[in-house]
């Protein structure tokens, strides 16, 4: 989310600095560089010479309120939504972002939150507090039959009360279970208090952002387009998983989970969950912005034994309307529902950041002048932005980024496209398309020989590249074009907008909305070349292996004329392969660059012939105990093993013979899980020795 936040809102205009809290809550000063790291351990062992450390947070804060003008807290869970960071804020009179102390602490605690949503005539889901060394399970067993669960195997969601991002949230069937997880929670450390829920079978998530574009300390919330989570169970007949939005699936690559901007709901439904997370953040004393999650159930609401005092807030003709979560600072890292959502109503990551920011700004007076000063440059430079002719009089240069395919690199390159497109985005002489190529039946079934009319290339419009995986995008695509979803989704947001437009029209510092409504258009591999090649377009490939990178892309576009990035066919089709990029490289020995002994096999033989017969061939032919495998023309560690002994080599070739997509951690000696793409089922296998190392291709 950091991250993120800094690409989207650095600029000459705006001047940003990094401060970071590690787990034992000292603060530091570091560079932004530190957030290109994978994780805060990348950069934890270099702070001591690399960032300025504060002996307390106190003078962190006393830091603060000498040098920047306003803190965007983007700390998710414990200290950064629990009123932590808010309170020493306050205290040193910095102004933030966000919610106050007080209100952040009474919205987080997940069971406080429910128990003043029911006393605010909500409807709520059934739920049992324990306590750290309080649980008594026959207190639990009376409360499963309180609310007619079965006790033995009746199904309920155990979680913390006060984390984020899903963390520590298990499914749990029965009393005793329930004790069981709750007790783990309490072991592991992420919190002392646990909320055991009814789960909701056949209910329908939801989440909804709500940005508050009232003026200075008027509260005024407008609620975005709600998507829809939609949940399917493990596609892997081995691996068994509850249906619920856990860590991995709201933030890994998963074919698991779906989006749905706006909920396939009734319109009714809809409505009653804008109307309902209005009420919300204004009851709650939210400021700036949140995201609300809830669930739709689409059953008699009398079902619900919050229901039965009376009508509820939440009971519509469909169905029954549940909100579970508030989180006060919702994720921002590149395709969260922050973007999702806000792009659908025409703001880009950029525009909705600002918004958030200047907004926080207006609340105090000694920001004001300097907020003018920034909106003039901002509007100075979104007008250069927009316009098709760039301030020396020449027109902007098309750029196409296109990214996906269908090899196993696909979702990196999904990241890698993602991140190009946004970032060429702030260049004012560019006029940037995003692409995504697919198989043209689709990624239930792989072309394993290639031809143009194999591949389909999609453009995109902002809001649907902002999802985790290929399989996402490409589903959003048909979604998109589908003539009822197109009239629904036209409707709501032009009446999200309306309601936008008529709320910040009255801030001196918006500048309207910077994206469009467009439709995600379909062609076939040759008609986007001529279609790029008629816009005098330049292609960025950032498509990961297979065509992407062996020069068949590459020698398409040369041969219809078109600027591309990245190397030309002939080194393209050598560097992916591993066994010609050997064999160029050994022609470099006589300048003292050398290679790796390996031998080649070829997937055939593996699966035919003696595996202990070609085990021990391999240890004598490369001199070794070990070896290591992976395949000759894939990347991003695909396929890639250490096998020990033949009986490895042989869970290998099983797993070969029957092109599984994975094989289970701890299949093989002392690997854990390991990834296989599409080119293992159809090449060689390539071995190659560097202490333990063999290449399977």
């Amino acid at each position: 989310s950091a991250r993120s936040v800094l690409d989207h809102i650095q600029g000459e205009d705006l001047l940003v600095s990094c401060y970071y809290i590690d787990c034992g809550m000292n603060a530091f000063a570091i560079s932004p560089a530190q957030l290109y790291s994978n994780t805060p351990s990348d950069f934890d062992f270099k702070l001591e010479s690399l960032a300025q450390e504060f002996s307390t947070l106190s003078e962190f804060a006393e830091h603060l309120a000498a040098n920047v003008d306003i803190v965007f807290p983007v700390i998710h869970g414990k200290f950064g939504e629990d009123g932590g960071i808010q309170e020493l804020l306050e205290k040193a009179n910095v102004p933030f972002v966000g919610t106050p102390s007080n209100e952040c602490l009474r919205a987080f605690d997940k069971h406080n939150a429910s128990l003043e949503l029911d006393a605010q005539g909500f409807l709520t889901v059934p739920n049992f507090l324990v306590e750290k060394d309080k649980l008594a399970t026959s207190e639990l067993e009376e409360w499963f039959r309180s609310i007619n669960l079965n006790k033995e195997n009746g199904k309920v969601i155990v979680k913390p009360t006060r984390a984020g991002s899903s963390i520590g949230v298990v499914v749990a069937y029965g009393a005793n279970e329930a004790a069981e997880k709750a007790e783990g929670i309490f072991s592991e450390g992420i919190d002392n208090k646990v909320i055991i829920e009814v789960f909701l079978e056949g209910g329908c998530e939801f989440t909804a952002i709500v940005l508050d574009v009232g003026t200075a300390n008027n509260s005024e919330p407008i609620v975005l387009l709600p998507t829809e989570v939609e949940l399917q169970s493990s596609i892997s007949s081995d691996i068994q998983e509850d249906t619920i939005f856990n860590y991995r699936r709201k933030y890994l690559p998963t074919q698991q989970v779906a989006y749905h901007t706006p909920p396939r709901f009734p319109a009714e439904v809809i409505d009653c969950i804008r109307k309902g997370v209005s009420l919300l953040f204004r009851h709650f004393g939210l400021r700036d912005f949140a995201r609300i999650d809830g669930w739709f159930l689409p059953s008699p609401a009398t079902s619900l034994p919050s229901s039965e005092n009376g009508v509820k807030f939440g009971n519509t003709e469909y169905g029954a309307v549940l909100f579970t979560d508030i989180n006060l600072i919702s994720g921002m890292e590149q395709t969260s529902f922050l973007f999702q959502q806000a792009s659908k109503v025409g703001f880009s990551h950029s525009r909705i950041l600002r918004t958030i920011v200047q907004h926080a700004c207006s609340r105090f007076p000694s920001l004001v002048t300097s907020n003018n000063a920034w909106t003039a440059l901002s509007r100075k430079m979104q007008s250069a932005k927009q316009a098709l002719i760039i301030p020396n009089g020449t027109c902007k240069q098309k750029a196409f980024v296109i990214f996906g395919g269908d090899t196993s690199e696909r979702q990196v390159s999904l990241m890698s496209g993602t991140n190009v497109w946004l970032n060429l985005q702030g260049f004012d002489d560019l006029d940037v398309t995003p692409c995504l190529l697919a198989p043209s039946n689709g990624y239930s079934s792989h072309n394993e020989d290639f031809s143009e009319s194999s591949r389909d290339v999609w453009t995109l419009p902002y809001s649907l590249v902002l999802r985790h995986t290929t399989e996402e995008v490409h589903a959003a695509c048909f979604e998109a074009i589908e003539p009822e979803r197109v009239e629904i989704t036209s409707r709501l947001r032009n009446q999200v907008m309306k309601e936008l437009e008529r709320a910040l029209s009255k801030q001196d510092w918006f500048a309207g909305f910077d994206i469009t409504d467009e439709q995600p258009i379909k062609y076939s591999l040759q008609q986007w070349i001529d279609y790029v090649k008629e816009a005098k377009a330049v292609v960025f490939i950032a498509v990961h292996g297979g065509i992407g990178e062996d020069g068949t892309i590459q020698s398409l576009l040369e041969s219809a004329g078109v600027p591309y990035t990245g190397p030309g066919p002939i080194a393209s089709r050598t560097c992916m392969d591993k066994v010609a990029t050997s064999l160029a490289v050994d022609h470099l020995a006589s300048y003292g660059i050398h290679t790796i002994p390996k031998d080649v096999r070829a997937r055939e033989e593996l699966l035919k012939s003696s595996l202990v017969d070609i085990w021990n061939d391999l240890k004598a032919k490369l001199q070794t105990e070990t070896v290591c495998v992976k395949p000759a023309r894939d990347g991003c560690s695909t396929g890639v093993a250490r096998l020990r002994c033949p009986e490895d080599l042989e869970v290998y070739a099983n797993a070969l013979r029957g092109t599984l997509p994975r094989l289970p951690a701890n299949c093989l000696s002392k690997v854990p899980e390991i990834q296989f793409g599409n080119s293992l089922s159809q090449s060689n296998l390539m071995l190659s020795c560097t202490f333990t190392l063999i290449y399977i291709c």
